[in-house]
């Protein structure tokens, strides 16, 4: 009977959707960027090494890290002067390299909507202006850094509204930023806006399609990371985003997988997601996410929720967080408690220590 009612409630959760949706969301509807680095084509035909580069589309990030580490510092400075949008977004370059690539590319930038990311000082780990654009950030020194984060947002998140003001704690800058800070030295954190996310609620929201492309995305940079001799990050996932970390989970290497607010992971419970990555889990009681069926029909819906006891995840104390947006808010127990995972120091039931 139970089963029943879910069906009747997913069909109703499709239907409303699709009906509720179909006068606007076609408009909406987002369509993913997916393939190699803008500038790639050029990167492809340049010989001034006398040699092949790494193919950006299919070389992997270990082989990427490999041909830089082949290179001399005269060599990776004139790939990156010819080359910064290629250099910028290539998951293994050595970050320091992608840094002063991406300060280029932005420098270079008309549009002003990224003008605040090319402020001198800030760390962009990539930038690709095309679309709504993508763009990702590190607070803190990667390099040095004894514990690694990412931070994956949900709906409405790309280089364009990186910057904005409101929701400071829900934007991804404000995310990492005041995790980082609540974690302390030793840890870096990445602010990692860098797939196409749905805009509003519909059937993008709704279904794994800008998910799956998403997926790919996340697994290659965190990829990227490693190759560069970096720590296994912990990765943090808000709403759509944990969609996205669901569907990477089986292929995505972190020592920590934490979901908060999310409407579900395309997986009925932690094994199924196939991880060895530590998963955790908080929403907050006055999340509107609460509101969104935890059922999957019709390739609609994204499944059981993940702070169910029956999901198998560790629950996250949330219970002071507000809304949907507050749960990297200063002084709340969520807060605490990722601070503890992004420091390694978490105690079985989720509370810091």
């Amino acid at each position: 009977m139970r089963r029943y009612a879910r069906t009747v409630v997913a069909f109703a959760l499709a239907t409303s959707v699709v009906t509720g949706t179909a006068g606007w969301v076609s408009g909406d509807a987002q369509q993913a960027l997916t393939g190699p680095p803008p500038g790639t084509t050029s990167w492809r035909a340049d010989r001034a090494l006398g040699e092949e580069l790494p193919d950006p589309e299919h070389a992997t990030p270990a082989e990427v890290a490999a041909f830089f580490d082949g290179l001399s510092t005269k060599e990776r400075q004139l790939l990156l002067l010819r080359h910064p949008s290629v250099v910028g977004n290539l998951d293994g370059a050595p970050l320091e390299l992608r840094y002063r690539a991406n300060s280029l590319a932005l420098a270079a930038a008309e549009d002003p909507r990224y003008r605040s990311l090319a402020t001198p000082g800030r760390q962009i780990l990539a930038f690709d202006p095309r679309g709504r654009g993508q763009v990702a950030e590190v607070f803190g020194d990667l390099r040095s850094a004894r514990r690694v984060s990412v931070v994956v947002p949900g709906s409405d998140n790309d280089a364009g509204t990186f910057d904005r003001k409101v929701a400071a704690h829900g934007a991804p800058p404000g995310m990492a930023r005041t995790l980082h800070a609540a974690a302390g030295p030793g840890t870096a954190v990445i602010a990692w806006a860098g797939y196409t996310t749905p805009v509003g609620v519909g059937v993008d929201a709704a279904t794994g399609r800008l998910a799956e492309a998403g997926a790919g995305r996340l697994t290659r940079f965190v990829e990227g990371l490693t190759a560069d001799r970096l720590p296994e990050p912990a990765v943090f996932c808000h709403s759509y985003g944990s969609v996205v970390c669901g569907l990477a989970a089986h292929r995505l290497p972190a020592t920590d997988l934490v979901v908060l607010g999310s409407p579900g992971m395309r997986a009925d419970d932690v094994d199924a997601l196939r991880t060895r990555a530590t998963v955790w889990a908080a929403k907050d009681p006055t999340d509107w996410i609460d509101d969104v069926p935890s059922v999957r029909f019709a390739g609609l819906g994204h499944g059981t929720d993940p702070t169910d006891p029956a999901f198998g995840a560790r629950r996250i104390p949330a219970e002071d967080a507000e809304g949907h947006a507050g749960y990297f808010a200063p002084g709340t127990d969520s807060l605490r408690a990722f601070a503890a995972i992004a420091r390694g120091a978490a105690t079985e039931e989720g509370a810091a220590r």
